[in-house]
């Protein structure tokens, strides 16, 4: 089976929460509704001929003047199958969140709070969602696009 069948098995399981899909040389995409991202990502890791049981990476990317101006991208892996997946989902900037995958592989827990601490996306349901890479007291997100390059802030060591 190949990774379009992936991208097929998607549209029909999730016909109404498959905003788009792409396949360019083995490289298969699926834009899905926010809503469901859960729904989507234990599907597949839980389908037989699937088996995405490896969330190999977790990120943002903003799309400043862009409605929804975030999308979260989820990169997965079938050890069965050896095969790659990306799965996307838009979250708007007034919302800025979506739900918590870390129910379904524990391993989005850091991925989460990183997307959290650079583009301050949250993740509902999350088990521990902080800062992960900045101090408590940092103020914005420098990953945003619209964050002040020449913005100052003081560098503070752990707090004892």
């Amino acid at each position: 089976m190949d990774g379009s069948v992936t991208l097929k098995k998607l549209a029909g399981r999730f016909a109404g929460s498959i905003l788009e899909t792409h396949s360019y040389r083995g490289d298969d995409t699926a834009l899905v509704k926010k809503e469901e991202i859960v729904a989507v990502c234990t599907y597949l890791r839980d389908d037989e001929e699937l088996l995405y049981n490896f969330m190999m990476d977790l990120t943002a990317v903003d799309y400043p003047g862009r409605e929804p101006r975030f999308e979260v991208v989820y990169h997965l892996y079938s050890l069965p199958f050896n095969r790659r997946v990306r799965i996307k989902a838009g979250v708007s900037e007034s919302e800025c969140g979506i739900d918590s995958v870390v129910p379904v592989w524990i391993g989005a827990n850091w991925f989460e709070r990183e997307a959290y601490d650079m583009y301050g996306i949250t993740f509902t349901g999350h088990p521990d969602l902080r800062r992960i890479l900045l101090y408590e007291g940092f103020e914005g997100h420098p990953l945003r696009k619209d964050y002040p390059l020449k913005k100052r802030q003081p560098l503070i060591g752990p707090i004892n």
